[in-house]
C-alpha cells in the first residue's frame, strides 16, 4: 500500500508563488512517474505537469513557463514550484504516483489534495 501527501497550498495575491510538496510513502520499489493535477468544483481533473524517473518533464500549456515540477528521487518527493500564480489557478491540487511495489505489481495512487487559492 502507498500513500501520498500533499503539502504547501494555501492563500497568496495573484503574481505571488507557491511550492507545492508531495511525499510517497510505502511498500514502494520504484516510482515510474509522478504528476501534479487540479480541479475546481464542477470541472473535470485536469493535468498540469509530469516527470518521470529519468527526469523528461511536461507541462499543461496553461502554466508552462510559470510553473516547475522537480523530484527528489532518493526521497519519494515530488515538487511544484508556481510563479506568477493567477486567479485562474485556484483549485484543488493532487499529486498523482505511478508505483512499483516492492512486490513488482503496479499501481497508480493520489494524494488527498491540497488548496491553493489566488486572490485578484
Amino acid at each position: 500500500q502507498v500513500q501520498l501527501v500533499e503539502s504547501g497550498g494555501g492563500l497568496v495575491q495573484a503574481g505571488g508563488s507557491l511550492r507545492l510538496s508531495c511525499a510517497a510513502s510505502g511498500s514502494i520499489f520504484s516510482i515510474n512517474a509522478m504528476g501534479w493535477y487540479r480541479q475546481t468544483p464542477g470541472k473535470e481533473r485536469e493535468f498540469v505537469a509530469i516527470i518521470t524517473g529519468s527526469g523528461a518533464t511536461n507541462y499543461a500549456d496553461s502554466v508552462k513557463g510559470r510553473f516547475t515540477i522537480s523530484r527528489d528521487n532518493a526521497k519519494n518527493i515530488l515538487f511544484l514550484q508556481m510563479n506568477s500564480l493567477k486567479p485562474d489557478d485556484t483549485a484543488v491540487y493532487y499529486c498523482n504516483a505511478a508505483v512499483v511495489h516492492t512486490s513488482r505489481s503496479q499501481s497508480s495512487y493520489w494524494g488527498q489534495g491540497t488548496q491553493v487559492t489566488v486572490s485578484s
